[in-house]
């Protein structure tokens, strides 16, 4: 089927190049002329605008937005809706917080603009693997672009999850998991990497992908990272956050709903991008006050 695709990053490119080897009509645009041009190499059409975008697209149009949450979305959702006419569909796929996905969807649904809310999950290796796409909005505009979503997703990799907001829902909870899940395994391979043992990160990595309780996609990720650097001293240990982590927990704390590790997890970011903690510091000097105990790593700490 045919469709605008706004947003041409590291994601949004490959998502390009995926439907087209779907053998979907795609116009394509982005701020970044360079962007568009290597989309346009991938058989895309190529729009200076919005504006272009749309008028080159039949009716009812369907275009896939992909760009960063926040100001961004605001800007090229609310652009599209002025530009678009009823029945047309938006699909917003990236990581909104779905209150204001669902906002959003009213205020296009004024002028009969249809909105679906599709979180993506997948990163940079959706284009081989394909990505898992959680789906909110009305379902017959969910329907109406299922063959690009089938195109998308791999082979149960797709869900419908419910009304507006859902989808980015369900995504923003399974970011929250992810990042419990990289804290869990960066504290043990840090116990790994500190033993007394010499042992092979990557080695072990593999071992655990076959038969282990502790399988997954990330430990095939920590054999890669390990195989290229065992010591990781070509990274910067300063861990930023893009969101979704944070709404996660603060979704858990309006529906008292306990989630210490999630919690623990976003917090720990927070301390990598530290240079020196202020708290850090009033520990080592209450411990010096109170027990004489010595600054430094040789304190016992």
């Amino acid at each position: 089927m045919e469709l605008g695709f706004v947003g041409l990053g590291k994601m949004g490119l490959n998502m390009v190049r995926r439907l087209r080897g779907g053998g979907h009509a795609i116009v394509a645009f982005d701020r970044n002329g360079d962007a568009v041009k290597e989309a346009e190499k991938e058989g895309a059409t190529a729009a200076a605008s919005l504006d272009e975008l749309v008028d080159r697209l039949k009716a009812p149009r369907v275009v896939w937005v992909m760009v960063p949450a926040g100001p961004a979305t605001e800007e090229v959702v609310g652009a599209l809706v002025s530009l678009l006419e009823d029945g047309d569909v938006i699909v917003d796929g990236g990581n909104s917080n779905y209150k204001d996905t669902i906002r959003r969807h009213d205020e296009a649904a004024k002028a009969g603009v249809r909105l679906l809310d599709a979180g993506t999950s997948g990163g940079v290796w959706g284009l081989k693997n394909g990505y898992c796409l959680m789906v909110g909005g009305e379902k017959d505009a969910y329907d109406a672009v299922t063959p690009v979503l089938k195109t998308l997703a791999p082979e149960n990799g797709l869900l419908y999850c419910g009304p507006s907001g859902s989808g980015h829902y369900v995504k923003m909870i399974h970011n929250g998991i992810e990042y419990g899940m990289l804290q869990a395994y960066a504290e043990g391979f840090e116990i790994l990497n500190a033993s007394r043992y010499d042992l092979d990160l990557a080695a072990i990595s593999k071992l655990w992908n076959h038969g282990s309780v502790v399988r997954s996609w990330l430990l095939e990720l920590c054999e890669n990272v390990f195989a290229k650097d065992a010591s990781l001293e070509s990274v910067d240990d300063a861990v930023a956050d893009s969101g979704e982590g944070r709404w996660t927990i603060q979704e858990a704390m309006e529906l008292d709903v306990p989630a210490p590790v999630l919690t623990l997890s976003l917090l720990t970011r927070f301390r990598s991008r530290q240079d020196t903690s202020f708290g850090g510091k009033v520990i080592a000097a209450l411990r010096n006050e109170f027990g004489g105990h010595a600054f430094g790593k040789a304190s016992g700490r």
